[in-house]
């Protein structure tokens, strides 16, 4: 049975359906690829359309938020406004101060060298031990000293004998020159004599007096009331005068000073009154410029300036009683030189910089901000004296300044709003009150914050 009949008895079958011949696709034929080429096209296409909308979507949302108004819909009162810290500005008093890094000096810095050679026996102090002037510090063998000593007492006394017997002669010579019985070249040569005899007995005695102080030296004492530093020798050590390490060093603590440089330009306002007996007060903080360490007053300026740098130097005295100050300490030196009262201040957190120079933010009675261009003065810690451009009575911004600009709508937390309604709706003055920061005007800095 060939194939044709066979198809047709399948066919002629009750219950069996043709089916179709499953076509056999060639590795070699496109259409299939360029099929599944259109399927992807077509779903790219899709996600950027897709992806343009979300990014419509987002833009036009944050358009809203900024704006403050839906598309399409009326601005409201407080749209786009910004929450800021404000301040009033009022009247106070500061300080005008130099500050300058200056360095812990003591008033004296004593090296306790033997004055006389010799063993050292004891040494009668504790390394970093407060001492007072004439403590005890240290022994040296005084005994070769001493017997110096008794030697030189001998010869001294053996002088005197003969001293003596020659001023015994000297009188009797007189007496006998004047009776004319010996020679007037005798009685002058034993004038002579004594005269010498009196230079022997001087030497001797100062030699006495050489070995008692010698003897003296052997007991080393503190010459100033200070600090002991570490021992330089130990006992049992033969010191010589030309040693230059000597045996430890003693630092005066109370009082102490320090030295600091100040700008030639304001000497105008240090010289005159410091010559009249005028007191500056000078404080010293740590390195941090946070801790307040000692308080004291100027004692003296240097007699040049430093061209290098054109500044004086400066010592200020401190009496260091709970020894805060320590030699060759670095500390932060703020010398006042005067008080300005009753100036406009501004808070230094308000004070911008830029384009238009020196500048603060000025709240408007309708809770928009305006630049203002300022001329400050000195500062003094948070705030800084205004030479012009601010008045009492006016807020400023103090916080959140980043993001204003000219004519921005701002909002102070806990101040009533500024109504912005037009006139004939029943507008009303503003009334808002500053908040957000401390009122200048409570804060004059006055130095003692």
């Amino acid at each position: 049975m060939d194939e044709r009949t066979r198809r047709t008895d399948d066919e002629a079958k009750p219950g069996l359906r043709p089916t179709a011949p499953t076509p056999i696709v060639s590795p070699t034929d496109p259409a299939p690829i360029v099929k599944s080429r259109r399927g992807g096209l077509l779903r790219v296409v899709v996600g950027l359309i897709v992806l343009i909308a979300v990014v419509l979507g987002a833009y036009g949302l944050l358009r809203w938020i900024y704006s403050g108004q839906p598309a399409g819909g009326p601005r409201s009162q407080f749209s786009g406004a910004q929450s800021v810290g404000a301040a009033t500005i009022g009247q106070g008093d500061i300080r005008v101060i130099v500050n300058a890094l200056g360095t812990v000096t003591p008033s004296a810095t004593v090296t306790v060298q033997t004055q006389i050679s010799g063993q050292l026996m004891e040494v009668g102090f504790t390394e970093g031990q407060l001492v007072q002037k004439g403590d005890f510090l240290a022994q040296i063998d005084p005994r070769p000293y001493q017997l110096q000593q008794a030697q030189f007492e001998g010869q001294l006394a053996h002088d005197q004998g003969l001293l003596a017997q020659a001023q015994v002669d000297l009188v009797r010579y007189q007496k006998l020159a004047e009776q004319n019985s010996i020679a007037r070249q005798q009685y002058e040569d034993q004038i002579y004599i004594v005269q010498q005899y009196q230079g022997t007995v001087k030497l001797d005695q100062a030699q006495v007096d050489q070995q008692k102080l010698n003897v003296i030296y052997c007991r080393i004492m503190s010459p100033v009331t200070g600090r002991v530093g570490l021992r330089l020798v130990d006992p049992g050590n033969y010191v010589q005068t030309s040693n230059s390490t000597g045996l430890a060093v003693v630092t005066q603590l109370q009082p102490i000073t320090v030295i600091f440089p100040i700008p030639e330009d304001d000497l105008p306002d240090v010289v005159p009154p410091l010559n009249t007996g005028a007191i500056f007060e000078v404080a010293a903080y740590d390195r941090a410029n946070v801790k307040l360490l000692a308080t004291g007053r100027v004692i003296a300026l240097d007699s040049q300036i430093d061209t290098t740098t054109g500044t004086v130097k400066v010592r200020a005295q401190f009496d260091n009683p709970d020894y805060a100050l320590f030699p060759n300490q670095f500390v932060n030196a703020q010398l006042l030189i005067k008080t300005l009262h009753d100036v406009v201040v501004v808070p230094t957190a308000a004070i911008q910089r830029g384009a238009p120079g020196t500048y603060v933010y000025v709240i408007n009675a309708d809770n928009t901000v305006s630049v203002r261009p300022i001329k400050i003065g000195p500062t003094d810690g948070p705030m800084a004296a205004v030479t012009s451009g601010l008045s009492s009575g006016e807020r400023v911004v103090v916080d959140g300044t980043d993001r204003l600009r000219d004519g921005a709508r701002v909002t102070v937390p806990g101040a009533p709003a500024a109504n912005t309604r037009p006139s004939g709706q029943g507008a009303r003055a503003p009334g808002a009150q500053p908040q957000g920061s401390e009122n200048s005007q409570n804060r004059r800095n006055s130095g003692n914050q």
